[in-house]
């Protein structure tokens, strides 16, 4: 294992890995929950999707931790999923199996991508400074996440955002704060697994406040339903819509991927001396392979998942941590009821936490040169504003391109930055128009 894993290169033990590879589970386990909520509309079974879930994460989490040797998890994407169904099947009026063959062919093309190469030369191609903001805009974006699944904030106050009154009709956002408090503590104090203790000690703190609830009749083993398999429907490939639908998934996908990975990395320090993410080639044929699998057992785009990071905060830093969180989702096929308890004020704290632990890469940032400040600056507030990390990448990258024009410095943009700018402004226009 130490071996496999390089636990001592990496600084890193057992325990460690094994504390971080529970709390990612628990920081994302909310999928388990969610996705089947997004695709049921879309006319795909409740049950059918959660096992598609469980078991599409855990295959793509173990190509990771094996592929890799990284602490990232993977699941069907937040926003992807949304798209699936609000969108592509209710709104465009297609069928789940038109929106899934959308899926499959994308997470094929990534796969031969990934083993090509031009994924991760597409990484390596955004700028020093833009990689880190990404991982300070990603930790606004997770805190803002966090902020909003406890209820903490709201948009009803006559202003976009607003902190609730704390009283007990928000005891979500109580229970949440509380559970804040409780994990700085334990943090400072340096107590092994400081996020993972946060986060149970919240679940039981929530209870008496009515924020953790357990059902009557509780039935913690339940055996998983059959996944929908192979639900494709290729005779709409070749049509505009179908295009319109792919270049959509291919586009968020890639560079939602591109950003957590580069958010852990600089994170957790898995860099090389170039500072560029280690193994990214592996992660991004996780991600592809994820993706692949989860179209054929019936659910949404599999990405690379943002929650990684409050692993790296309990410590994890191989795939040993990834391992362990894939093992969870399976055993997660069995014990829903039991991982369904732990409320979202719970996970919260984890989340916002990890998002100060992000922030702090903003003291690398050179704000002092405009061309590179500025772009920097676009990349961090468009994340956590626009609710998606593949905007803040592109409005990133334009603004970079630009600057740097304006500079009068057009030697600093590599030539794979100058394709991902007209990419994104096409992209741009073609949302515009379409």
């Amino acid at each position: 294992m130490e071996k496999f894993f390089n636990l001592k290169a990496r600084n890193t033990t057992v325990s460690r890995e094994v504390a971080g590879g529970i709390t990612t589970f628990l920081a994302m386990s909310y999928i388990l929950a969610v996705n089947p909520g997004f695709l049921a509309p879309a006319g795909l079974s409740w049950g059918a999707v959660f096992t598609a879930t469980a078991l599409s994460s855990a295959i793509a989490t173990l190509v990771m931790a094996f592929v890799a040797n990284l602490p990232v998890a993977l699941a069907p994407g937040l926003g992807l999923n949304a798209f699936f169904t609000y969108t592509v099947v209710l709104g465009m009026k297609c069928s789940p199996a038109f929106a899934l063959t959308a899926v499959l062919l994308e997470g094929a093309l990534f796969l031969v991508l990934s083993l090509l190469g031009i994924r991760e030369a597409i990484i390596k191609s955004i700028p020093v400074n833009l990689r880190k903001a990404v991982a300070v805009g990603i930790g606004l974006f997770i805190t803002l996440i966090g902020l909003n699944n406890a209820g903490i904030i709201t948009g009803d106050a006559g202003t976009p955002l607003a902190f609730v009154n704390l009283n007990m009709s928000h005891a979500s956002a109580i229970v949440a704060l509380l559970g804040l408090v409780i994990t700085i503590a334990l943090y400072i104090l340096k107590v092994p697994g400081a996020v993972l203790l946060g986060i149970i000690l919240t679940t039981i703190l929530g209870i008496p406040f009515g924020v953790t609830t357990i059902p009557e009749n509780f039935k913690p083993i339940q055996p998983p339903e059959a996944p929908t398999f192979f639900h494709f429907e290729f005779a709409s490939v070749l049509t505009l819509k179908f295009f319109v639908v792919f270049f959509t998934f291919l586009f968020t996908d890639l560079f939602d991927t591109i950003g957590t990975l580069l958010g852990v990395a600089e994170q957790a320090n898995l860099k090389d001396k170039d500072g560029n993410v280690i193994n990214a080639k592996g992660a991004l044929m996780a991600d592809a392979v994820g993706t692949v699998v989860g179209a054929c057992l019936g659910t949404s785009t599999v990405t690379s998942f943002v929650e990684s990071s409050s692993g790296v905060a309990a410590g994890a830093r191989t795939g040993l941590a990834s391992v362990v969180t894939a093992l969870l989702f399976l055993v997660a096929l069995f014990l829903s009821p039991l991982f369904a308890l732990i409320p979202s004020a719970a996970t919260a704290p984890a989340l916002i936490f990890v998002g100060f632990l992000m922030v702090s890469s903003v003291a690398g940032i050179d704000f002092k040169d405009m061309s590179e400040g500025f772009p920097a600056f676009i990349t961090i507030m468009a994340m956590p504003f626009a609710y998606s990390i593949s905007k803040g990448i592109s409005f990133g990258i334009i603004s970079f391109v630009l600057c740097k024009i304006f500079a009068r410095k057009t030697r600093d943009i590599p030539l794979v930055t100058w394709i991902l700018a007209a990419i994104f402004l096409f992209d741009i226009v073609f949302e515009a128009v379409k």
